[in-house]
């Protein structure tokens, strides 16, 4: 596979900074999945947590292509703006590098380690690595 695309100062810095993501799977009887989530960007690659038997996460062991999707709404729409991350994804276990990612999240998200902990015992993380990415409304 190609390498990631590279994303624009301004695309990575939009994506760096908005609250929330929607992510779309679709697993092996073909049926699309989004759903919302807490996410930050490192190194180029999309990371958010998720439980072990998520539907999100069923769908990425069964196909791992997915499409994340960050945009803020106008009613002005000549100020809608955006970016779509389409891409494989793949499970991180618990482990160091899961231990690393938690950490940043819980950091960019303050109330995410007591509402919503990432136990090692029933949770993953997801990397998404992009193989396009689009933008809208950011140039």
């Amino acid at each position: 596979m190609p390498s990631a695309p590279r994303m624009t100062r301004k695309v990575a810095a939009f994506v760096t900074w908005e609250r929330v993501a929607r992510v779309a799977t679709v697993g092996r009887a073909g049926i699309p999945h989004v759903v919302p989530v807490c996410h930050i960007l490192s190194g180029g690659r999309v990371y958010f947590g998720s439980g072990r038997r998520g539907r999100k996460v069923k769908n990425v062991r069964e196909n791992p292509w997915a499409t994340v999707s960050v945009d803020v709404y106008s009613d002005h729409w000549g100020t809608l703006r955006g970016v779509m991350i389409q891409g494989r994804a793949r499970i991180i276990e618990p482990g160091p590098r899961f231990r690393q990612i938690r950490r940043r999240l819980y950091r960019k998200y303050l109330q995410y380690s007591a509402d919503a902990a990432l136990a090692e015992s029933d949770s993953i993380i997801i990397e998404v690595t992009p193989t396009h990415v689009f933008s809208w409304g950011l140039d």
